[in-house]
């Protein structure tokens, strides 16, 4: 019995305690409670990637453990980072606005605006869901910064999960309190699937080469 609670599937992340969707769903449901003061949003978002890391090495997923992370936070430099996420929002905002204002040049400062926006949304995320976010918001930004350039692909998967987190939210409001679970657990596995590239980016090559090795050796095999 024990042997069948900690076996995986190959590509599995999570373990087996996250085979239930309703852990992710009750991460959402705390994450988005700790938001609501939104200065917290980096904080809250950062607690969600490290409880759903935690179930990885078998820790549950619980509103005990993440309201047991969440205490062990330096909260000084975790409210400066919301401050930085609440600002950065109102800019892009408000830049948006003056693009729509009529003023000259007016679309092309509205794409650049939107870009940039992205970016930066995409740089946060990723930081997020990094480990050091825990205790070096500064250090976790230089990560997500240098992940986004190294792994381009996670980076569109980030930013889809984003869109998809938001539309689901736009389109039924109480599904707002929710998403931030499946969002953390995209950006959580995201980021740990860029960690085992890089320790072996040669992983997915070698497998492709043995296959080739094998059907090479199934002629061989075949009766004369």
């Amino acid at each position: 019995m024990s042997a069948d609670r900690t076996a995986r599937e190959p590509g599995e992340i999570f373990g087996p305690r996250m085979t239930l969707f309703a852990d992710v769903l009750l991460v959402g449901l705390v994450t988005a409670v700790a938001c609501l003061p939104l200065v917290t949003v980096p904080a809250a978002l950062s607690t969600s990637c490290a409880v759903l890391r935690g179930t990885g090495v078998g820790e549950p997923a619980t509103a005990r453990r993440y309201a047991a992370l969440l205490r062990e936070r330096s909260w000084a430099a975790d409210l400066a980072a919301g401050l930085v996420w609440i600002v950065g929002v109102l800019l892009l905002v408000a830049d948006l606005g003056l693009a729509g204002a009529g003023l000259p040049g007016a679309p092309l400062f509205a794409v650049v605006a939107a870009a940039i926006g992205a970016y930066a949304a995409v740089v946060a995320l990723r930081a997020c869901a990094r480990p050091e976010s825990r205790t070096d918001w500064r250090a976790a930004v230089r990560g997500a910064a240098g992940a986004c350039v190294r792994d381009a692909g996670g980076s569109a998967l980030v930013l889809l999960a984003l869109v998809a987190a938001v539309l689901c939210a736009w389109m039924l409001v109480p599904l707002a309190f929710l998403v931030p679970g499946p969002l953390a657990m995209a950006l959580t596995a995201i980021d740990v699937r860029g960690h085992a590239n890089a320790e072996d980016p040669s992983a997915t090559d070698t497998s492709l080469d043995h296959s080739d090795v094998e059907e090479q050796r199934e002629p061989s095999q075949e009766p004369q």
